[in-house]
């Protein structure tokens, strides 16, 4: 399976950039405007509407037309683990639904001193198959734009 994956370091402590990253709103800061993103619904893992912390089980349905393009993409994405332990942190979410046929997206912090380590790195398979399968190793070129913005984006908003 292709994986692509992205590492910044942020100069701002680690607890800031992990409760950033915790909830709904970093998403949609970090999301760049040409991917025209609009989260539909947020749910907690008891179904709680708009919960402060994306934790395990949350759900997040969005929209997106990238480019302002074509129909919206519909993508529901699940909160399938997180962890926090003195220094480090992950979250990972997966997409239920949404255009590829497997979405894995894990997202690593890691206190380095007063900065903090960012890694992102996704596992997926795109859709058309056999067709999809031969193109997965050249999707970064999508996803490098995207990825470069997020992080660019991480230092703008949280460096001092």
């Amino acid at each position: 399976m292709p994986v692509y994956s992205r590492r910044t370091i942020v100069d701002a402590p680690f607890q800031t950039v992990w409760d950033f990253h915790s909830n709904v709103a970093g998403l949609e800061a970090l999301t760049p405007g040409f991917a025209n993103l609009e989260v539909e619904a947020v749910h907690g893992p008891d179904d709680e509407p708009e919960p402060d912390v994306l934790e395990t089980g949350s759900e997040i349905e969005m929209a997106m037309r990238p480019l302002g393009v074509g129909p919206a993409q519909r993508w529901t994405s699940v909160i399938t683990e997180r962890t926090e332990d003195a220094g480090a942190a992950l979250f990972r979410d997966e997409m239920r639904d949404g255009p590829f046929r497997q979405w894995e997206h894990t997202h690593s912090f890691y206190a380095a001193g007063d900065r903090t380590v960012v890694d992102d790195r996704v596992e997926y398979r795109l859709p058309l198959g056999g067709l999809g399968d031969l193109g997965g190793p050249f999707a970064w070129v999508g996803f490098e734009p995207m990825f470069r913005y997020r992080h660019r984006r991480t230092k703008e908003l949280l460096e001092r």
